[in-house]
């Protein structure tokens, strides 16, 4: 975990890990509260109601939600870096296209998740029990992907396209989904 050198410094080859691991759990406390206050004001109802398309309330709750887990990102990941005394050995620029794919990964199916288990008794256990499994490859390509500009041993290019497909596959689907999950009782 400890490079052998006069002082001591996080190996930063576990640093993308512990990163991302910080924001899943962040992302999960900000999620789990997303749909919260339309449900308790009755605001659901009403967009059931609206002739909106429910795709398209979707996405600017997922994109809303996207903002302010960038903004918690923006916050937190210098910070992280300072803390952990880090500097990128591979490629940085690589760092500005991964956050936001993978961000967006975990907020989208996040999005989803939290209004699928608005209904259920324990919403905040259910909402990680789901979105835990399915994330994985998602957080693993982002793991992946940080370790790799972190230590400049590898290419984060693989792990860019596994987290590029699984964006297109999930937000496709979510966007298909939400329309049942509005209206369903």
């Amino acid at each position: 975990m400890f490079r052998e050198s006069g002082a001591r410094k996080p190996d930063s080859s576990i640093a993308g890990g512990v990163l991302w691991v910080a924001l899943l759990f962040a992302i999960v406390v900000a999620l789990n509260q997303a749909w919260v206050r339309e449900a308790r004001n009755g605001v659901l109802d009403g967009l059931r109601l609206s002739p909106a398309d429910p795709a398209m309330l979707f996405l600017g709750k997922a994109a809303a939600n996207f903002l302010f887990v960038t903004v918690l990102e923006l916050v937190s990941a210098p910070l992280f870096a300072v803390f952990y005394n880090l500097h990128p050995l591979g490629e940085s620029w690589k760092l500005l296209l991964l956050m936001p794919l993978a961000t967006w990964a975990l907020v989208c199916n996040g999005t989803f998740f939290a209004a699928l288990s608005l209904r259920t008794r324990n919403r905040e256990m259910m909402l990680p029990l789901v979105l835990f499994p399915l994330s994985v490859p998602a957080l693993l390509g982002a793991v992946q992907a940080m370790t790799a500009v972190l230590t400049g041993v590898d290419s984060p290019d693989l792990w860019i396209k596994l987290i590029v497909g699984y964006d297109v596959i999930y937000t496709a689907a979510s966007v298909a989904l939400f329309g049942v999950v509005l209206n369903a009782e």
